[in-house]
């Protein structure tokens, strides 16, 4: 329960803090060019607010429904749908009036808030900490392997070598690369011999809907670091530093070996075969329902791999912020790729906010909540800029038509536009928060 807290808090905190610098992105070029701006809040207020101040023109506020937020521009169909002001006569103060130029800047200034935004904060978050990962020439084991990957062609023990003929340095960045890139093959060292495992669309299918599909493998050391709130092995009189040797009479070359018979053991009596003070003994434990000791290990992953770390300096940043931005984008678009292919069925993968809450991390990590915090000002920037009434690129469309044909559409046209976007909107996020629940239910 705790971690879904902390989850939400994040989920929420970065939602409200790219929401407000969209919205700001909008009141800033509206401002500049002396267009006037009548609201400005963070979450919508249908029937009542939560806060609300005026100054000046502008009233500020906190809205009691968490879809988002909106600044109301005068002289502009947007989602409060306030159509009597524009029975009047347009005035030099509204958005209506000012030239196409204009109100094309200040619909994208969203957008762009949301990119700049992003590319500080990767930034940022460089020079702060730096960018550490596990190379795939260092997994030196080889990989072990989930339900999916076994379906697809993959083995205990393979170890990686490329994506279509291409090396991958980072190896959590395989995955990713073999569905972003469609790759056809993979290529593997396996007993010794490099084998291609065949990558097909039905493939990229099952990569899309797996949460497990390869790990990296080990060999078994289990020493006792600790013990959870609910501990079956400390309830039998395991201590820390007590050395697990095996279970049951059998040892085990790798870990995912001791994880696989434990999980065959749920709710049954096992023994275990520890070593301690120089002496091997053994303790039964009842195991629970999950299968799980309930203990730590103090073997840490970091003793067996050779982890890469870059460090950038205050200058250096900069061009890896950016160079981090532009490869988000670019790779968040290449999913998009996935939705043309009917046999991927990547519109089951669509998640709501349940879905984006569990990428946070279940303790509050100021490095992982602002890499995340990045990744989603990317996404919005993206998704904002679709060609859909009632979205940022809703009006863009319309307003690059205006400025190629020199005919500005109706206002009529544009009122029925917001309305079938926003109905198409909902739709959206019904269809992907029910997702969710579905996906929890199974």
């Amino acid at each position: 329960m705790e971690q879904i807290l902390i989850k939400a808090a994040q989920l929420i905190l970065s939602l409200s803090i790219l929401v407000i610098l969209h919205e700001f992105g909008h009141y800033l070029f509206a401002r500049l060019f002396k267009t006037r701006v009548e609201k400005f809040y963070l979450f919508f207020d249908p029937w009542f607010s939560i806060f609300k101040y005026k100054k000046g023109e502008t009233e500020y506020g906190i809205g009691w429904l968490p879809l988002g937020g909106y600044v109301k521009i005068s002289g502009m169909i947007d989602e409060s749908m306030d159509k009597e002001a524009l029975k009047q006569p347009p005035q030099p103060w509204e958005f209506r009036s000012k030239p196409a130029w204009q109100r094309l800047l200040i619909m994208i200034g969203g957008v762009a808030m949301n990119f700049i935004f992003a590319i500080i904060i990767y930034a940022g978050v460089l020079y702060a900490w730096g960018e550490e990962y596990l190379p795939t020439e260092n997994v030196k084991y080889g990989i072990v392997v989930g339900e999916t990957g076994e379906q697809i062609g993959f083995r205990n023990g393979d170890k990686i070598l490329s994506v279509d003929n291409h090396p991958v340095d980072n190896f959590l960045k395989v995955v990713p690369t073999i569905v972003l890139e469609k790759a056809s093959s993979v290529q593997v060292i396996r007993d010794g011999q490099r084998t291609d495992v065949e990558i097909s669309n039905e493939d990229i299918a099952l990569l899309l809907k797996a949460k497990n599909v390869f790990g990296v493998r080990y060999p078994f050391h289990f020493t006792v670091g600790g013990f959870a709130k609910q501990s079956a092995g400390r309830e039998a009189g395991l201590a820390e530093g007590d050395v697990i040797q095996g279970i049951d009479g059998l040892q085990f070359a790798w870990q995912d070996e001791f994880q696989k018979y434990l999980a065959g053991k749920k709710s049954q009596l096992i023994t275990l075969n520890i070593l301690r003070n120089g002496s091997s003994t053994d303790i039964p434990v009842q195991l629970a329902d999950d299968g799980v000791i309930g203990i730590a290990n103090s073997y840490s992953f970091d003793d067996i791999f050779e982890f890469k770390t870059v460090r950038y300096g205050l200058l250096a940043s900069i061009p890896a912020g950016i160079h981090r931005g532009v490869e988000t984008t670019k790779n968040y678009l290449k999913q998009f790729k996935l939705f043309l292919m009917p046999e991927t069925k990547a519109y089951e993968s669509l998640g709501g906010f349940i879905t984006i809450g569990s990428i946070f991390p279940g303790t509050w990590d100021w490095q992982a909540f602002w890499m995340m915090t990045a990744f989603i000002s990317i996404i919005l920037a993206i998704m904002n800029l679709l060609p859909i009434p009632a979205l940022d690129g809703g009006h863009v469309m319309f307003l690059l038509f205006e400025m190629i044909s020199g005919r500005k559409p109706g206002e009529k046209f544009m009122e029925y536009a917001q309305i079938a976007g926003m109905a198409l909107l909902l739709g959206l996020v019904l269809f992907a928060n029910a997702n969710d629940i579905i996906k929890l239910f199974r």
